[in-house]
């Protein structure tokens, strides 16, 4: 029988816990195998040779089992443990959860840290930028809770401070602070912690990509496991939370049911035939560049066969829950469907994305006004709600990504939605004293500049519902 213990360090044995046992023997009663294995808490170990190849080879059957009766823990064996069941304990209770304190929870209310002042706080994060003087650094490290950071002051006589001396804190690293709260000398932020122990966590590198500088998405394509450490993409990750967590709360709030529908598929819901297949026809993605086309299992006609594939028919990334959410309000009323879309339009515009999250509500016993009402309510709803909780990440798009931004959203908010059908929009654009760049007439496509002329200047900024389209822009395959 042989026996392994790990770690590989000196051991000793307490009571309950598992020791695994690999036997090898010849033949081996049932009986005499379970009285060996339910006697094993008298067995005692001595360390033995391993025996010669030969021998295991003799050997006609094996075993492998568990036994639940001592425990391995690492020190030395130097006295008798005792077996006394009384004096076992099988189990601690599982402490309580507590969330770590985030830089938002000291910086994000309107005082900005200023009610938590003289407060000793621990903050973990990482740096953004160091500057190392005589006898006082400041470090700005952030935890990607919010967009602002935390400036740390630290002196010569803080505990870790050798680390900052012999340059080991750089930006990229990630560290443990433990200071006291005090309000800033500096014009940047109304508090700062004054450090009294560092810990580095995780070292970083003098050439890690992502400095103070400002660097080009472009750049950032190439490093995009460092993206979200930077301010743009922190911020649009936070924004996106919001508005995921402000879409479920909306719906969840209003009675409807959250429906997952199926990423693979094999409907094709919008009819017009740009999916992306999936299939197992094509070997492995460390095969693909150098699978040549006959590799391809075909039927006799020169065709895909199919049924080699992996459903035995053609399927699909779905581009859109739609059929799925609408059998399940059938059934359960109001429903909405909540996640990842694909569509294969080779077209390179900001408006034609390969893979997007699409919410598709579907009412029971409503009409298209209930239809406009909702779409309104949810609208105003998720923007309301970035607008209060994702302040200071709107404030920097307003800033740096697109400017007047947060006046527009504020408009979805306080101004009332306007409805209008399809004709008067026509004749509203062919009343414009402006030339379009796309001739307007009743039965086209309504154009990016068309919905522009109509919400910013025939309605001072506010939304429209366009309403009553003719079928033939709805489904111009079947035309």
């Amino acid at each position: 029988m042989a026996v392994a213990l790990s770690p590989a360090v000196s051991l000793r044995l307490k009571p309950f816990s598992a020791v695994r046992f690999f036997s090898l023997y010849r033949r081996a009663s049932k009986t005499a195998l379970y009285h060996q294995i339910h006697h094993f808490h008298s067995y005692h170990f001595t360390p033995h040779p391993t025996p010669p190849l030969s021998t295991l080879n003799s050997h006609r059957g094996r075993s492998f089992c568990s036994v639940v009766s001592a425990a391995l823990s690492s020190g030395e064996a130097t006295k008798t443990e005792s077996f006394d069941k009384e004096e076992v304990k099988i189990g601690e209770k599982v402490g309580e959860f507590r969330k770590r304190l985030r830089i938002v929870d000291i910086k994000g209310g309107p005082d900005e840290g200023l009610n938590r002042l003289d407060e000793t706080l621990v903050v973990k994060g990482w740096v953004r930028t160091v500057r190392a003087q005589s006898s006082i650094s400041f470090i700005e490290i952030n935890d990607g809770s919010c967009l602002s950071n935390m400036q740390c002051v630290l002196s010569s006589d803080a505990e870790g401070y050798d680390q900052v001396e012999k340059g080991l804190v750089l930006t990229g690293a990630s560290i443990w602070v433990r200071g006291v709260l005090v309000k800033s000398q500096g014009s940047k932020q109304k508090v700062e912690l004054k450090v009294e122990k560092i810990v580095l966590v995780g070292p970083s590198d003098p050439s890690f990509p992502i400095q103070k500088k400002r660097v080009s998405r472009e750049f950032l394509r190439t490093k995009a496991h460092l993206r979200p450490r930077t301010n743009t993409f922190s911020a649009v990750a936070r924004v996106r939370n919001s508005l995921a967590y402000a879409t479920h709360k909306f719906f969840q709030d209003n009675g409807f049911i959250w429906v997952s529908s199926p990423i693979i598929t094999a409907s094709d819901c919008e009819g017009a035939g740009e999916q992306f297949c999936v299939t197992t026809l094509i070997p492995g993605s460390r095969e693909t560049t150098h699978t040549p086309v006959a590799a391809i299992p075909s039927t006799k006609d020169g065709l895909i066969d199919w049924s080699q594939d992996f459903f035995g028919k053609p399927a699909f990334l779905t581009v859109s829950g739609q059929l799925n959410g609408e059998t399940y309000a059938t059934a359960l009323s109001d429903v909405y469907t909540f996640g990842p879309t694909f569509r294969a339009e080779n077209s390179n515009t900001s408006r034609h994305l390969a893979e997007f999250w699409m919410i598709e509500p579907e009412l029971a016993f409503a009409d298209l006004e209930d239809d406009m009402a909702c779409a309104t309510a949810y609208l105003q709803y998720v923007v309301q709600y970035v607008l209060e909780n994702c302040q200071e990440d709107m404030a920097f798009f307003d800033t740096w990504i697109e400017k007047g931004i947060i006046k527009r959203l504020t408009d979805v908010v306080e101004k009332n939605f306007v409805q209008l059908t399809y004709t008067d929009a026509i004749n509203l654009l062919l009343k414009a004293k402006k030339k379009f760049e796309f001739p307007v007439k009743w039965g086209c496509d309504l154009q990016s500049e068309h919905e522009r002329y109509i919400t910013e200047e025939a309605f001072a900024g506010c939304p429209v519902i366009i309403r009553d389209y003719p079928k033939a822009c709805l489904f111009p395959l079947d035309y």
